[in-house]
């Protein structure tokens, strides 16, 4: 029998090139960052520090120098700004509460109430485009349908014999205003709370009916209260998504309805009252109420989702 030749099992050891410590995975969101940077960092930056000055030129030096002034949000507690301010706030907390709720019930029948996965889907694709249908296309919709001589105007005086704007409604008012920005609340607040009713663990409701719950005891002690946070964190977002809005309300209100987005924007563009830098002082403050309520649902957000995991 031959003697079997000894061979060396060891693989030869090869040199890599040393890997370079610059990893480039990070360049798929310099876009990203770019755009952040560009339109809304630099933007809003630009506006607050615009608000602490006046617009006054200095030629001397041949400089165009504002100085440094508190004057501007002195002005903001004038009655017409605070005026627009309350407005604002009312309408933003009317379609807050009333898209939040009306939302919450499309979202659970949806979801949890049986009904067949085509209208599910229908229900999500809808809100996914009406979340996102403003300006001066809704806001021409909704005088088409309410205005005095709109579809549903014509109808209800026609065949019910029902006068809507002898009630006091008008689609230029306060109540038109917010009716109009329901259109895009409840579809908001359908696709936040999709997700969150769907991560409610069917074996949670299953452990309660074994332990003799009812359903009713079951929503008052288990998914409600694991639900709050989203749902006022929700809320608080479609309180900023309506503060912030102007396009709908110019189109719809003109200047009949002096909400702050509208004199913000007569402020810098206006001829009448133009005056760039109090409207950097007015876009401040509704930063800083955009800011909070927003830092307040990503808060109670990240509660949610730590039962929701």
């Amino acid at each position: 029998m031959a003697q079997a030749v000894g061979v060396d099992t060891q693989f030869p050891t090869v040199s890599h090139a040393k890997t370079s410590s610059i990893s480039w995975d990070w360049i798929g969101v310099v876009p990203f960052f770019l755009f952040a940077i560009l339109f809304l960092l630099l933007p809003t930056a630009y506006l607050v520090i615009g608000g602490f000055f006046d617009g006054e030129i200095n030629l001397n030096p041949g400089w165009l120098i504002s100085h440094f002034t508190l004057k501007n949000f002195q002005e903001l507690f004038t009655p017409s700004i605070l005026d627009a301010y309350t407005i604002s706030i009312r309408v933003s907390a009317t379609t807050a509460i009333g898209g939040a709720f009306f939302g919450f019930l499309l979202a659970y029948a949806a979801i949890l109430g049986g009904l067949p996965r085509g209208i599910r889907t229908a229900l999500l694709t809808f809100s996914g485009v009406a979340s996102n249908f403003a300006g001066v296309p809704l806001a021409f919709s909704f005088i088409a349908t309410l205005g005095r001589l709109g579809l549903v105007t014509l109808l209800l005086q026609n065949v019910f014999g029902f006068n809507l704007y002898s009630t006091g409604f008008n689609i230029l008012s306060f109540w038109g205003l917010s009716v109009t920005y329901m259109y895009f609340q409840f579809p908001l607040m359908v696709l936040i709370m999709a997700p969150a009713l769907d991560g409610l663990k069917r074996e949670w409701h299953e452990a309660a009916e074994n332990l003799g719950a009812s359903s009713l005891e079951y929503w008052r002690y288990i998914a409600l209260p694991i639900l709050l946070p989203t749902i006022i964190g929700t809320t608080l977002l479609l309180f900023a998504n309506a503060f912030g809005a102007v396009a709908t309300a110019y189109a719809l209100t003109g200047s009949s309805l002096g909400i702050i987005t509208i004199l913000l924007y007569a402020q810098i563009r206006g001829d009448v009252l133009h005056n760039p830098n109090l409207g950097y002082a007015m876009a401040f403050g509704m930063i800083a109420i955009t800011g909070i309520s927003n830092g307040l649902y990503i808060w109670l957000r990240g509660r949610s989702e730590r039962w929701l995991r």
